[in-house]
């Protein structure tokens, strides 16, 4: 009787050996496949979103940058081809060129004709070339003061190329050279300053007297 309780205890001892280790690789399995699994559920997280947001962001930017570049070039180009040629070739007792580094603002002056009452005058002009150059015309402002019927107080200038009459063929170079005309002969049908306007038509030696003195006052 004692005998076979003693097989019996070593019997089931040995299962006991022989079920530990296979159970214990079992859970050590277990945990490893979860843990395997989990890794691989991030993993696929990552790569799955990531990509995701990377082209969400490749869609903006296709959709809004490219359209405001392109335009900025087209007239970028227009404007340093435009530079390029007034350098090589100015106009007549003209000069102009950009401000420091930005292509869209320049500077430029206007010596007087010769022939005209602001003769021995410079004179200096802001240029602004819009976004949309050359479909838009440019803003010319004059920066020295100036005696005309076409020119006001603020530096406005009354030329019909810089308004209705613009055309996309027309350059600065173009623009600078009918500003040219304009002080040699004033439009005064058209004025910007009816006073001087009705001088120029009525009085034309107090007109030119004016204009001289307010061009030694003031431009050189």
């Amino acid at each position: 009787m004692s005998s076979n309780r003693r097989t019996r205890a070593k019997n089931n001892e040995k299962n006991d050996l022989q079920e530990g280790p296979s159970a214990s690789t079992a859970s050590a399995g277990s945990s490893g496949s979860a843990s395997t699994s989990t890794a691989t559920t991030s993993r696929a997280s990552i790569t799955i979103n990531d990509p995701a947001s990377s082209k969400i962001t490749k869609k903006v930017v296709k959709k809004k940058a490219p359209a405001a570049v392109k335009a900025m070039s087209s007239s970028a180009k227009r404007i340093s081809k435009e530079l390029a040629e007034i350098s090589l070739d100015p106009p007549s007792n003209c000069s102009a060129g950009p401000k420091g580094d930005n292509l869209f603002e320049w500077v430029s002056t206007i010596a007087g004709p010769a022939d005209s009452p602001y003769a021995g005058g410079i004179f200096f002009l802001d240029v602004h070339f819009p976004q949309e150059y050359p479909f838009k015309p440019p803003k010319v402002v004059f920066r020295t003061r100036i005696y005309h019927c076409n020119i006001n107080s603020q530096g406005a200038i009354c030329l019909d190329i810089l308004k209705d009459n613009w055309s996309p063929a027309l350059t600065i170079s173009k623009v600078l050279l009918s500003i040219c005309s304009l002080l040699t002969d004033a439009n005064p049908h058209d004025p910007l300053v009816g006073s001087i306007a009705n001088e120029y038509l009525n009085n034309r030696e107090e007109h030119d007297s004016q204009a001289r003195e307010w061009t030694k006052r003031y431009a050189c």
